[in-house]
């Protein structure tokens, strides 16, 4: 009969992770800093709203979910044995936990309600241009739903920088323990 390992020990057999460690966390934090403060502004100042939109509707979802996979990445590849090397003390994973849980929030809730609430405002105007004879006057149905937009928005743009911001702590704690030779 086989003798069954214990899952802590396997990590032991798996070649060095540090470098797939370190290709995951730099790919996670360049994609949230290069989608968040270039892209996200570049495609507001040169696209018209409805496009910006619909261009967001479709990159939110992709940014959230693969924000989420490369912190996943970032923890399974931990050095030495993977998952288990966190044990040894809580500062090594607490950043990361934290930006799980708030880019689990932005992908689950937050991001899935702006989206929702950005796609309403847009119908709701078709329907106040419609029935409108003063373009100026906006009505209370879209006004209820720029509070809602926004307040989704703002939570969205909030739990986005908690996450970066927990990334580049993870990263310059990491950054600290590297032992570099220049000879």
């Amino acid at each position: 009969m086989a003798r069954m390992e214990p899952i802590g020990s396997l990590w032991n057999h798996v070649p060095n992770l540090a470098p797939f460690h370190l290709l995951a966390y730099s790919t996670l934090l360049g994609s949230q800093l290069y989608q968040s403060f270039v892209m996200t502004k570049v495609c507001f100042q040169a696209l018209p709203r409805t496009a910006f939109t619909t261009l967001q509707k479709r990159i939110f979802p992709i940014y959230f979910q693969g924000q989420s996979l490369l912190i996943v990445l970032t923890i399974l590849t931990q050095p030495p044995h993977g998952p288990m090397s966190f044990l040894k003390t809580k500062w090594n994973w607490i950043p990361l936990a934290l930006a799980g849980a708030t880019a689990a929030m932005n992908m689950c809730v937050y991001g899935p309600r702006t989206q929702s609430l950005m796609v309403q405002r847009i119908h709701q105007e078709t329907r106040d241009r419609v029935h409108k004879i003063n373009e100026e006057v906006v009505s209370n149905d879209m006004q209820k739903l720029g509070r809602e937009f926004s307040r989704a928005h703002a939570m969205s743009i909030h739990l986005n920088l908690v996450t970066i911001l927990a990334t580049v702590i993870y990263g310059w704690r990491l950054a600290s323990k590297m032992e570099v030779n220049l000879m």
